[in-house]
């Protein structure tokens, strides 16, 4: 499956600011299951870029500029080949057991992975994954099981502000952005011994007649990695109701939701400078974008 990915963010201002270095995570990495084939990053006003690899070995371009202006704007192209996951989906997702038996180096690398990274200080987190498991028998998948339910109980919304809600606030609410029911799901498995990581990305909406297909076109997508021992990382999307579905094409993981934000960023300008901020995701088989093109 080859397909063409047009990422276009953009900043409007009331007047000229000056923008601080930006960090892009824009550019996935090179896999067995994902080949990138062609990438373009096109930037105004123009910028410098400095490429790393981050911590968790993402793709990173930091952007600096010397000129002030009233608009920002940020294209990412990307073509690329993705292939079936190898994941075995004629068995369980994961082992019966609540607790995942992981090697002993394994553990001390996915450690911070398995570590919740917020707090559940009056117990309400800790009482719905138990209220959840408790409906299934004891050879139901656990991870299986929190994805279906935060998939048919809580409400999808799209969500423009900037952040995530916590887990508690999700709960509390019953809906939340595709990053909003991912993060609740990641710091529930946790919670179970699993080690689970945010993936930042988007989703090949090919099958958008597809009735448990929330997410919404146009825009980027979000969903977990659980690491599941004989698999490796295995995605897992609670908005959507898919295990590692080819649809899905991912840019950047982390620990945390906040560290694999696209785009992030600052600029210098009188308060309230900033008039808006729009995102426009577009893809395409392509032979469609070359057709057009």
């Amino acid at each position: 499956m080859d397909i063409h990915v047009r990422h276009v963010t953009t900043y409007q201002y009331a007047g000229p600011v000056q923008f601080g270095p930006h960090r892009l995570m824009l550019r996935p990495r090179d896999s067995f299951d994902m080949r990138i084939l062609e990438t373009e990053i096109d930037i105004f006003p123009a910028a410098t870029l400095h490429w790393s690899h981050d911590v968790y070995g993402n793709t990173v371009a930091v952007a600096t500029f010397a000129a002030p202006a009233d608009r920002l704007e940020i294209t990412s192209g990307l073509v690329l080949r993705r292939y079936a996951s190898a994941f075995p989906r004629e068995r369980s997702s994961a082992s019966a057991l609540f607790v995942p038996h992981y090697a002993d180096g394994e553990r001390i690398v996915l450690q911070p992975f398995m570590t919740p990274a917020t707090s559940d200080e009056d117990g309400a987190l800790a009482a719905w994954i138990a209220q959840v498991l408790s409906n299934g028998g004891p050879e139901h998948d656990p991870l299986a099981r929190l994805s279906q339910e935060i998939h048919a109980g809580f409400g999808y919304s799209v969500r423009y502000e900037e952040g995530t809600q916590s887990p508690a606030q999700t709960l509390s609410l019953r809906s939340g952005s595709c990053r909003d029911l991912a993060w609740l799901f990641i710091e529930a498995v946790r919670r179970l011994g699993y080690a689970a990581r945010f993936v930042s990305g988007y989703l090949h909406n090919s099958h958008n007649d597809d009735p448990s297909n929330r997410a919404a076109v146009g825009l980027t997508h979000a969903w977990a990695e659980v690491f599941v021992p004989g698999d490796g990382w295995v995605e897992f999307d609670p908005t959507n109701a898919l295990v590692a579905d080819p649809h899905l094409i991912r840019v950047a993981v982390a620990r945390v939701p906040w560290d694999a934000s696209p785009v992030a960023g600052s600029f210098v300008g009188p308060m309230g400078a900033q008039i808006s901020l729009s995102v426009g995701v577009e893809i395409t088989p392509t032979e469609t974008y070359r057709n057009v093109a």
